[in-house]
């Protein structure tokens, strides 16, 4: 049979299925059930007594719900005082319904230790992935009554988001096993949004080098060993200058410019340009690299810090809380080898993609072609990374939009030049399609000012139109750019009894406006922090007096927010270093309400 046979075959049989159950998930994404659990079988509550004294709470979830973590609340009656709750984190989840969320599916589980006797009152909320949000949840338990069981109370998580926790642990450990814990803090953030844009990077120099295994991984070495060093070093030298060296990269007109190399650099995979030094300047590199065994080690190199400095996680609590050790105890050596740490933690997976990739691909050939478009699309998505953060949310959609249906378009392409197999065929065409209407919905979703690429048709339902929130011109918050005004306005707070929010922010810091568009807007917060002096300090300017404020209260950088209570002391273990989402604040602020 021909290849055009087949093409003719496959569309007649499979494509007019493929498309409606493309068009079926679409739709049921989009548009809700018609009939929903009610609450008590969606959300089936457990209690018992668990190991010592202490009550273990659990729902089984049923599927297509999900339990708020923030909505898990008890109090003891008939008093009606508040009662703690043990609660492990929960899935971030961007919901229609209150903002940004920590949510359960499956199961949830909360730990109140310890017990005690009389009544439990338990509240709890839920809501359905189909868009059905139920009304709060109350159950009163009878604690003398519980029967005993096996449970044991969960450990208390660490805050991604907290520095204390983070510099008390490097107080309290040897330096070995600092340097472990940092090594795995590493590679958990290597899989993290602002650091995985990376892994393209070291492909791209591997296979474009051609490189054989042991190559790969000393091309890779190349890489990660220098973005590792850059790190502690600049921990070292931020820590000395009593500011974020990082941060002052993270503006928009670099990661503008960053977003242009990478699409530059995209295109040249694609076979649109080379880019290559002149003539002269490549013969003295080759020979130079002939003598060396390793022609491109310095790009990997000199790649690897640029990285670090760039593409890496601006402020991060880990980094945050490593510079605050360095400032106060002055041991530079060892903060320096913990920074290290925590670098190469993050380039394992690129050293496996460097020593295992190539061993995993086939012989030359056309394969090669396919796979430097491959990166080229990732590279694509690296600099919409990059751009999101500085771009209208629905401007974001459209760029992602934009590249799902080149992808799609590349796919059907690549079917058609194909000289293979029916099902290689499928494989294809089954990718290309819905990956074509994920990519056209996407589109349609940005015209109607969408921002969620998961749920971008959300705007067909009734109510659920998802507007970005823009920072107002006044959002509430009252702002200063000297300590003095800054002292003045939380004397002021002192004096009215009330507590105090207190942002850190600057022009130049991406991840101060993301905060400021995408979590100060949404109504949740704005009701927490109602009860709240709101000042903002201004560090755009960097002035001397600034920086020593900064040092003073041992603020490595924005974005940092500190809560103060009513008596004018800072809440310190409540804390927000580095970029937080909604549910993050919202934890907080109640852990800081109820300090004493």
């Amino acid at each position: 049979m021909t290849k055009s046979r087949v093409i003719r075959a496959l569309a007649r049989r499979w494509l007019p299925w493929l498309a409606v159950l493309t068009l079926a998930t679409f739709a049921t994404s989009a548009f809700s059930q018609n009939e929903f659990l009610d609450p008590e079988e969606a959300f089936r509550l457990e209690s018992s007594r668990g190991a010592g004294d202490e009550v273990v709470l659990n729902w089984q979830i049923a599927e297509g719900y999900y339990l708020y973590r923030e909505r898990i609340e008890a109090q003891r009656m008939p008093q009606a005082t508040s009662a703690s709750l043990q609660t492990p984190p929960g899935e971030s989840k961007d919901d229609p319904n209150f903002g940004v969320m920590e949510v359960y599916h499956g199961q949830a589980r909360a730990v109140l230790a310890p017990a005690g006797n009389g009544i439990l009152r338990v509240t709890w909320q839920g809501c359905a992935d189909a868009g059905l949000c139920y009304p709060p949840q109350t159950r009163d338990i009878d604690i003398s009554r519980l029967s005993a069981t096996s449970g044991t109370s969960p450990a208390p998580a660490l805050d991604a988001n907290s520095d204390v926790s983070i510099r008390h642990a490097l107080d309290n450990h040897s330096l070995g096993w600092s340097l472990a814990v940092f090594l795995v803090l590493g590679l958990g953030l290597a899989f993290t949004p602002c650091v995985l844009p990376m892994l393209p990077i070291v492909s791209s120099l591997v296979v474009g080098a051609r490189a054989s295994p042991r190559r790969g991984l000393i091309l890779s070495l190349a890489f990660v060993l220098p973005m590792a060093a850059t790190y502690a070093a600049m921990g070292v030298a931020a820590a000395l200058a009593g500011a974020s060296l990082q941060a002052s990269l993270q503006n928009p007109y670099m990661l503008g410019l960053l977003g242009t190399v990478f699409v530059t650099l995209a295109f040249a995979m694609f076979g649109f340009y080379n880019l290559q030094l002149p003539a002269s300047l490549r013969d003295r590199l080759d020979r130079a690299g002939r003598r060396q065994q390793g022609g491109t080690l310095l790009s990997s190199a000199v790649m690897g810090i640029v990285s670090a400095l760039l593409v890496g996680p601006c402020m991060t609590a880990p980094l945050a809380g490593t510079l605050l050790y360095i400032a106060e105890s002055g041991d530079l050596v060892r903060g320096a080898a913990i920074l290290f740490a925590l670098g190469l933690g993050m380039g394992l997976p690129m050293l496996a993609v460097g020593a295992l990739g190539p061993r995993l691909l086939p012989r030359p050939g056309l394969w090669m072609e396919r796979v430097k478009a491959v990166f080229g699309f990732l590279l694509l998505g690296t600099a919409v990374l990059m751009l999101e953060r500085i771009l209208p949310p629905p401007v974001s959609l459209a760029l992602w939009g934009g590249l799902a249906i080149a992808i799609a378009s590349a796919l059907a392409i690549w079917a058609w030049q194909a000289r293979t197999s029916a099902a290689y065929l499928a494989l294809l065409l089954s990718v290309s399609i819905p990956m074509m209407t994920w990519g056209l919905a996407m589109q349609l979703g940005a015209a109607a000012g969408q921002a969620d690429p998961v749920r971008p048709l959300a705007f067909l339902v009734a109510g659920n139109v998802n507007t970005p929130g823009t920072p107002a011109e006044t959002d509430g918050f009252i702002t200063v750019d000297a300590p003095d005004a800054m002292a003045a306005a939380l004397s002021s707070a002192q004096a009215a009894g009330k507590p105090v929010f207190l942002d850190f922010s600057a022009q130049w810091c991406v991840s101060c406006k993301k905060i400021e568009r995408e979590v100060y807007p949404l109504p949740e917060v704005r009701a927490a922090l109602s009860s709240f002096e709101l000042i903002r300090m201004d560090l755009t300017r960097s002035t001397p007096d600034q920086l020593a404020l900064l040092r003073q209260l041992q603020v490595p950088g924005p974005p940092s927010a500190l809560f103060f209570g009513a008596d004018g002391r800072e809440r310190r273990a409540q804390r927000l270093t580095g970029e937080f989402d909604a549910s993050a604040l919202l934890r907080q602020q109640r852990l800081a309400l109820e300090a004493p």
